[in-house]
């Protein structure tokens, strides 16, 4: 859950940032994209960590 949490934020944090600098639509989804995979990686490895503190 903590994944999909982080990829959905990501996407929106990066569309919204892209969009704040002025960005046309192919500029929200590059960024939203790229935020979306790092906030994935990141909630991935959260998990990661959640699963081996707690077992």
């Amino acid at each position: 859950m903590i994944v999909i949490a982080g990829l959905v934020l990501g996407a929106l944090i990066g569309a919204m940032k892209a969009r704040k600098r002025g960005g046309n639509t192919l500029d929200m989804l590059q960024y939203g994209a790229v935020y979306a995979i790092v906030f994935g990686i990141l909630g991935l490895l959260a998990t990661i960590v959640t699963h081996r503190v707690l077992a």
